[in-house]
């Protein structure tokens, strides 16, 4: 996927200009003074909810790899998300949950929220949100297994179609150990499910 950088001011006004047409298409009316800016603050948020295609997830993990001989589970848990599905451009929302077995290094705990960040501003599909952030944490830190659940609930569920407002969609990529050992990924889904820190 080409990476893309900001837009320019050119593609804001192009942005914006489709906007206008989609308020005039629906019936109203884009001079009205509750839709008058309408069309440039649609604009500034879809820049905002689609900056993951300029950002490298290598740039984001790299930063902050280090050397360690620590090989026990590292487990992130309730990173909160917000993307757009990709079928109807219509919020889907929830928590990703990250593990991974070391193998000689870690990375810095903030980094996995980043990384998911960069994948959930894209236009997604849950299943292949949940795969990519998982391939990336395996190949980036060249760990011994990662595992990755996502839980979501999404609005084109929920506000057109089948209008089921408390169905939810659960997606998980299991890959090295967290694939092959049972038991590795039978404990990742135990904490995910059960650990809870008291405080």
């Amino acid at each position: 996927m080409k990476r893309r950088e900001r837009l320019t001011e050119a593609q804001r006004e192009e942005m914006q200009a489709a906007v206008l047409r989609v308020i005039e298409l629906v019936g109203d009316d884009p001079k009205r003074d509750g839709l008058k800016k309408t069309p440039k603050r649609v604009a500034e948020a879809w820049e905002f909810l689609t900056k993951g295609y300029g950002q490298d997830p290598k740039q984001v993990l790299n930063s902050a790899l280090f050397e360690s001989d620590s090989d026990d589970m590292v487990i992130v848990k309730d990173i909160d998300f917000y993307s757009m599905c990709e079928h109807h451009m219509l919020p889907f929302f929830g928590k990703v949950h990250i593990a991974y077995l070391p193998a000689g290094k870690i990375i810095g705990l903030s980094k996995l929220p980043r990384l998911v960040e960069v994948f959930a501003r894209r236009l997604q599909v849950q299943e292949q949100m949940t795969t990519e952030i998982a391939k990336s944490v395996h190949e980036l830190l060249e760990a011994r297994g990662v595992g990755v659940v996502v839980e979501a609930q999404h609005l084109c569920m929920m506000m057109r179609g089948v209008e089921k407002q408390n169905s939810y969609a659960l997606t998980s990529a299991m890959l090295g150990r967290f694939r092959t050992d049972g038991r590795t990924r039978g404990e990742f889904l135990d904490l995910i499910r059960h650990g809870r820190i008291s405080v």
